[in-house]
């Protein structure tokens, strides 16, 4: 049966849009600033053009490569696609593809442009370590990603910050080059520019970051009608992060912010600089709205 969806977070998609567009108006009085310098930026602009072109048609196979995932066929993996394609028809999405990161490492994501080209992947890890109803909420959760198309704006927004890096290295290299008291001068406030960038777009892209995830978690509780299965699942998953070796986290930590749970050991890291809510932040969420589903009506 159809779950009505609810998990669409109005919110979510406020914030979506106030963030491309403040990285929008703030990379625009970057470019500003450099013409004003008298930067010809017309190459690194044209190789950054190309770098999104690849990594926007393309997230979906980098980031499967990245986790040295494969995609699984519903003869190898009857079980797991069943419940993703209940799940999606529940969700009114397309069933996305399926695929399995041979890792310990107990997590999984969700990539691709749309749900027309999602995928959803978890680790062998993550199959080894939860339950059937825990294993149904992460994926509810990463299903509820692709229903709010999150994944494409979070591509979308983390290249601003790979174009600011690019062209600071180029900057750098042309300023070895030259003596002169102007050219200098005119470094100096691009990189001042691009610090300001930088400093920005970082906090910028965490906090939408965050709340993602929250929407996520929310849309998953909606979806399977068990927000305390989610919130074992999330524990058991970072209860098990601690036994992972710190080599092994490392090898995945590109993802971190794609991952339900990122790939780190310990709380010591500040919430305001993490790409995720706090694990007590989520399973608080998580209690009110299981609260709210057992209340009488």
């Amino acid at each position: 049966m159809r779950r009505p969806w609810y998990g669409h977070d109005t919110g979510l998609a406020l914030r979506m849009a106030l963030v491309m567009l403040l990285l929008a108006a703030l990379y625009l009085a970057f470019v500003l600033v450099l013409w004003a310098s008298g930067v010809d930026t017309s190459l690194v602009v044209a190789l950054a053009a190309a770098m999104l072109g690849v990594q926007y048609f393309f997230s979906d196979r980098l980031a499967l490569w990245t986790m040295g995932a494969r995609e699984v066929r519903p003869a190898e993996a009857p079980e797991l696609h069943a419940l993703v394609e209940r799940l999606a028809q529940s969700a009114d999405l397309p069933k996305p593809r399926l695929a399995i990161a041979p890792t310990a490492v107990p997590n999984a994501f969700a990539t691709g442009r749309g749900p027309g080209s999602a995928v959803v992947a978890v680790t062998s890890g993550l199959l080894q370590t939860l339950d059937g109803p825990e294993l149904e909420s992460v994926l509810a959760h990463e299903l509820a990603h692709v229903k709010n198309r999150d994944v494409a704006v979070m591509t979308l927004a983390s290249f601003f910050a790979v174009v600011a890096q690019m062209l600071l290295r180029s900057f750098y290299w042309q300023s070895l080059g030259t003596r002169r008291r102007r050219d200098g001068n005119a470094l100096l406030l691009i990189y001042g520019a691009s610090l300001v960038v930088w400093v920005v777009s970082f906090f910028l892209i965490r906090a939408l970051s965050r709340y993602r995830e929250l929407a996520a978690d929310r849309g998953a509780a909606i979806l399977t009608g068990a927000p305390s299965q989610l919130a074992a699942a999330l524990l058991k998953i970072s209860g098990g992060m601690q036994r992972i070796p710190a080599r092994d986290l490392r090898e995945v930590e590109a993802l971190n912010a794609f991952f339900i749970v990122p790939a780190l050991t310990g709380s010591g890291f500040l919430e305001l600089f993490s790409t995720h809510p706090s694990l007590e932040r989520r399973l608080e969420q998580l209690a009110r709205l299981q609260e709210e589903m057992e209340r009488p009506r």
